[in-house]
């Protein structure tokens, strides 16, 4: 008797959507056995959705109206078995004569013929292989996820099966829809993660997925003539399409010729709009009018990168986009953004992503032909808020930054082991910028998680501390 996998998106509170997702899913499958994915509101990251009862009437009314349509089939969803017109949570059934266990974790040793770990996995990046390798299958085995997003967690699929000789006889892809009937009979060749592939595929899935549940349909950022800004316009014009997103250039008094000049040869190469305004004179203006004096210091620094926001703010309310922030993760965990400028947004595809990962994914997009400009791939890093200003005027190198950043905050490293591969006073200082910056990150909008400590989710440093 046949059994598929269904590996297919749903999305949360959207129970009409899910139901018809389903239902198109069951009507052109002809396995007797078919398994979908945990659809009920807590496994699709509803948080306080768990406690809205009208919500949990209505995934309910979605189990049995799936019932009632008679299928002459076996239907698991999750944990939710569905079988002559009864619906049922389980945790042990029984089909075709064999014994099948359903659970959202691994347990070892559990008297069954077909385990099946129903869990609906957020993406972290360099973390998939691992999680295959732990599962030691000595029966046969099957994991199932949905894609789809949970706020800022993605729920990438990925899903796979083994035989109960632990070898691998399925593997999906990430952020597809992928439905296959399973051979326990035969093994296939096992597919690592490739981290740049995985990420370009979650962070393009994660901003059409944000875009489609909330309604919008075009995206605008500032293109600074940097990396990061480069990088989420890339994406966002594989994710949209180039005719929704829209570059807006905004040069001052100290910003180079280069960054005008390598955002014009950015949206030319993505096919993107751009427009135009210099904050100069909205900045002299302000100087003349509010300030009254010039002392080149770290408020007028800020004051620029406000002005940019408000600029860019602007055009999202008047023209409904969806205003996208550029920050990267090593400028989050030194605090290196201003809070209601360069911070401002709804939604960030890169936060997750140190600067050397950064270069990484630029360098992908650019593996088979030059769609980021080399220049802006070359080029320093200068936020460009005063003369010659250089990112490494005030933070360490990027690839001694994030490595620390990766020791502490991602893999939870003492300091005192850190401190035997970087000298003391840098650590230290390091560390210290890291918990103080947390009052900033908690007020930057939704970003993409690609890590298992994100500050999107999974970190939580005290604001109010005296620890550093």
């Amino acid at each position: 008797m046949k059994i598929e996998i269904a590996q297919i998106k749903l999305k949360t509170g959207d129970f009409n959507f899910n139901y018809e997702n389903i239902i198109r899913h069951i009507e052109k499958s002809d396995a007797e056995l078919i398994i979908f994915p945990r659809a009920d509101i807590e496994a699709l990251g509803g948080k306080d959705l768990v406690y809205d009862q009208t919500c949990l009437q209505k995934e309910a009314e979605m189990f049995g109206k799936i019932a009632e349509k008679k299928f002459p089939k076996t239907i698991l969803l999750g944990d939710v078995l569905i079988k002559d017109e009864i619906v049922e949570e389980v945790e042990f059934f029984e089909f075709d004569g064999k014994k099948v266990y359903v659970s959202d974790s691994f347990i070892e040793d559990v008297d069954c013929d077909l385990y099946i770990l129903a869990r609906n996995k957020y993406f972290a990046m360099n973390t998939y292989d691992a999680f295959v390798e732990s599962i030691e299958a000595k029966t046969d085995f099957i994991f199932i996820s949905s894609i789809g997003m949970a706020d800022e967690n993605i729920f990438a699929g990925g899903s796979f099966a083994k035989n109960k000789n632990n070898e691998i006889v399925l593997q999906f892809p990430v952020c597809e829809e992928v439905t296959s009937v399973l051979d326990f009979e035969k093994p296939i060749e096992f597919h690592p993660e490739k981290m740049e592939e995985s990420v370009y595929k979650v962070t393009t899935f994660a901003l059409k997925e944000y875009c489609e549940n909330t309604g919008f349909k075009k995206v605008i950022l500032g293109l600074s003539g940097g990396i990061d800004s480069a990088l989420t316009a890339a994406l966002a014009a594989e994710a949209l399409g180039k005719e929704n997103v829209l570059g807006v250039l905004m040069p001052s008094m100290f910003s180079s010729e280069g960054s005008v000049t390598d955002s014009i040869a950015l949206a030319q190469n993505l096919g993107i709009k751009t427009i135009k305004h210099s904050i100069t004179p909205l900045f002299d203006n302000f100087m003349e009018k509010v300030a009254h004096e010039r002392l080149h210091d770290l408020a007028e620094e800020n004051l620029q990168a406000r002005l940019r926001a408000l600029i860019l703010m602007f055009f999202s309310n008047r023209d409904n986009y969806l205003l996208l922030s550029t920050g990267n993760k090593s400028e989050a965990s030194m605090g290196y953004g201003t809070l209601y400028g360069d911070l401002a947004g709804g939604y960030n595809l890169i936060c997750d992503l140190t600067k050397t990962n950064v270069y990484k994914l630029s360098n992908y997009i650019n593996r088979n032909c030059e769609i980021i400009p080399q220049e802006i791939i070359d080029k320093a890093p200068s936020a460009e808020l005063r003369p010659n200003q250089k990112d490494q005027d005030s933070l360490p190198e990027y690839a001694v930054l994030d490595d620390i950043i990766e020791m502490y905050v991602e893999n939870l490293c003492p300091i005192e082991e850190i401190y035997e591969k970087y000298d003391r006073a840098l650590v230290d200082e390091t560390v210290k910028k890291i918990l103080r910056a947390q009052f900033k990150r908690k007020q930057c909008c939704l970003g993409v998680r690609l890590t298992e400590r994100s500050f999107t989710n999974g970190i939580s440093y005290p604001i109010v501390q005296r620890y550093l």
